[in-house]
């Protein structure tokens, strides 16, 4: 997934880019209004992250250009302005959703992806063949369907499935699944991943497949006997 994050505070430039290229997108930066408009009528995203306060021309001046200019990705608006008034002006101009500041970075990632998924073209099947339990991983927009519907997990969840489904039937290390499941959080404990672990096994029990504990070699995925 392509996303182009329009923000100009360099701290959170850096905090989000690191983050969602842990999480396995490519994240293209933009400083300001003039350049990010001309970055995304070069090379069009999947996903933009638009802030407000920009210098140039501000988030919504680039946004009401791009949809004037028949630009259509989908828009997520980050931005300390937090009253009513400022979301429904943003919507109003051709924004798809809003988060205000400070956010939780697992949901900017699901909200991201969900506005991935929607634009999807339908009946489009950019995803592997169909794993255990008949789970099949959609590489372009990151989601796991089972019996033509969206599994409904939470992103630790699907960063652990999304890694047990790249190896089915093969153990992958306890150690590796953390570190996708939980990017560059060291204050985070290395038993958190067992709770993830049970959380997924307990949301693939109706799939068909089976999520397997393999001591001294990590966790596999596998169709249920």
């Amino acid at each position: 997934m392509k996303l182009l994050l329009v923000e100009d505070d360099v701290s959170m430039q850096t905090t989000l880019t690191r983050t969602l290229r842990n999480r396995g997108m490519e994240v293209a930066v933009c400083s300001d209004g003039p350049s990010a408009l001309a970055r995304w009528r070069a090379d069009p995203p999947h996903v933009v992250l638009l802030d407000l306060t920009l210098p140039g021309l501000d988030g919504l001046q680039v946004l009401e250009q791009a949809r004037r200019a028949g630009l259509k990705t989908p828009v997520l608006i980050l931005t300390a302005r937090g009253t009513v008034g400022d979301r429904i002006i943003g919507l109003n101009t051709g924004a798809d959703d809003y988060l205000p500041k400070p956010f939780d970075l697992d949901e900017l990632e699901a909200r991201v992806r969900a506005l991935h998924r929607r634009q999807a073209p339908a009946g489009a099947n950019s995803g592997d063949p169909p794993g255990p339990g008949g789970l099949r991983l959609d590489r372009a927009s990151g989601a796991v369907h089972w019996r033509d519907e969206i599994l409904e997990l939470a992103p630790r969840e699907l960063a652990l499935l999304q890694a047990l489904l790249a190896r089915p039937g093969h153990a992958v290390p306890k150690e590796r699944l953390f570190e996708l499941v939980f990017p560059g959080e060291a204050d985070v404990q290395y038993e958190a991943i067992e709770v993830v672990v049970y959380r997924l096994r307990k949301k693939l029990a109706p799939t068909g497949a089976k999520l397997v504990t393999l001591r001294g070699l990590g966790y596999l995925l596998k169709a249920a006997e």
